[in-house]
């Protein structure tokens, strides 16, 4: 099981380091419905990590993989197009980052989270957890590294689970931190806020790269060993 966590921690850290979502959260947290919305957030990112994962799991058995000592050509075979996804979503988010001295922009949607009610933040963040391109591809990939690995129900199911918590400690963390920690919580979340919103993209561009590498190398080795 070793082996396996620490193939699904980059992928992990990747999910977690995900600025739009961050930014999101904290701006629910400066909202009206405050801590309600936050835990709401919270929940739906949880949740569809979990199904997402399950999904990757599912796709490495329906592969072969499941039982096996070594990946089968069908979970490297995933695990490359995966990779070269993450990659691509690398030139992408480059191309994408403001010019010199351009501010950078935020989706629209952020400036109606004000008026969100706990239901809207939780099928938001399960939106941005699962289905934006980013998490979903580190999500599937994590899923499929579980399945292809030699474990029982049992030890899978750990792993799983320790993919989310890793993958969510950037959406609790601000979480926990605004119910605890009073005004001083709040300047410091805004903090974090306005450099996330510069760096976005820059950010994303290099997790993409170094995590898209990995799994594309992964893939590639199992095919070619």
């Amino acid at each position: 099981m070793g082996p396996t966590l620490g193939a699904i921690l980059p992928l992990a850290v990747g999910v977690a380091i995900s600025p739009v979502p961050i930014i999101a959260v904290i701006l629910m947290l400066f909202s009206a419905r405050a801590r309600i919305n936050g835990l709401a957030f919270l929940a739906g990112w949880i949740a569809a990590l979990i199904v997402v994962g399950a999904i990757g799991v599912v796709l490495a058995g329906a592969a072969g993989t499941s039982g096996a000592s070594t990946p089968s050509t069908g979970a490297a075979a995933i695990q490359v197009v995966l990779g070269v996804g993450l990659l691509l979503l690398a030139v992408r988010s480059w191309r994408g980052r403001p010019s010199t001295g351009e501010a950078a922009t935020m989706p629209p949607w952020m400036a109606s989270i004000d008026a969100f009610t706990p239901g809207r933040a939780l099928g938001l963040a399960a939106l941005l957890a699962g289905v934006n391109p980013k998490n979903l591809l580190l999500s599937l990939s994590a899923g499929s590294t579980i399945g292809a690995a030699s474990m029982g129900t049992g030890e899978a199911v750990a792993a799983l689970l320790f993919f989310v918590v890793v993958g969510s400690v950037s959406v609790a963390v601000p979480v926990a931190y605004h119910r605890v920690g009073g005004e001083r919580a709040r300047k410091t979340l805004d903090g974090w806020k306005g450099w996330l919103t510069a760096n976005n993209a820059t950010v994303m561009t290099v997790v993409l790269i170094v995590i898209g590498a990995k799994v594309l190398g992964q893939g590639m080795g199992a095919l070619i060993g």
